[in-house]
């Protein structure tokens, strides 16, 4: 099997190729371009140095969200796109399982942390032990203070990962909190590429038309039109 992965749910975009086991190769971009100008020639590029066509890919991943919106249906688009036109396996995974997975293999608790704006992140846990992870909260959406009172009934080491790990580490003023290196934090193609290693080994037929993104709640679009709706119901 040969895997292509997309992560476009922050501001850095990044495209890896792997193998089962086996990360062949991986590229990373944080200029701060939209995505939509960027991934796909990444994706194209990454074949190419790696010596391999688009036609050599037998599945794709892509990190489903949570994340930026526009981001999110970006990478959605060109995972889609490309598993559509040939019938390939395409795994939405979690941006969160990603980041977490993406650490290695510390010992502890890992917390992903997205900056979600609105006074929120985006977050789960996950208990690092002897290279497993498992899963502790579920994705959700909350403030750092829930997330503060939550995290303070562990007391080994807590892993902050994802763009959110700084704001996190400032604000959340834990003892046991650890920011690991800049290059192990955020968002990686490798690791959406590992979830889906480990979906495929639930049992995840990976099916392209199942797959939708998870935002975690409404997009401002959706606020503001819920918002005029319930105005207009207040005023009948």
């Amino acid at each position: 099997m040969l895997m292509l992965s997309f992560e476009t749910s922050a501001k850095a975009a990044s495209v890896a190729l792997s193998r089962p086991g086996l990360l062949l190769g991986e590229t990373y971009q944080n200029t701060g371009l939209t995505h939509s100008q960027t991934l796909l020639s990444m994706a194209e590029e990454l074949l190419r140095s790696c010596g391999f066509t688009p036609a050599d890919v037998t599945a794709v991943a892509c990190a489903a969200g949570p994340g930026s919106f526009t981001g999110v249906r970006i990478g959605l688009a060109a995972a889609k796109g490309f598993a559509w036109g040939r019938e390939l396996p395409l795994y939405g995974v979690s941006t969160l399982e990603a980041m977490a997975l993406g650490l290695g293999t510390w010992q502890g608790v890992v917390c992903p942390v997205m900056d979600a704006r609105r006074q929120q992140v985006y977050n789960a846990l996950f208990s690092a032990e002897e290279g497993r992870l498992t899963r502790l909260r579920e994705d959700r959406a909350l403030s750092l203070e829930e997330l503060r009172r939550d995290l303070e009934g562990f007391s080994g080491p807590i892993f902050l990962v994802g763009d959110g790990s700084e704001l996190a580490f400032r604000g959340l003023a834990l003892p046991n909190l650890v920011a690991p290196p800049e290059h192990r934090r955020h968002q990686r193609a490798a690791g959406v590429a590992l979830a889906a290693e480990a979906a495929m080994a639930r049992g995840d037929p990976g099916d392209p038309g199942a797959l939708a993104p998870n935002y975690l709640r409404l997009s401002q679009a959706e606020r503001e039109r819920l918002a005029r709706g319930q105005a207009i119901e207040k005023e009948k």
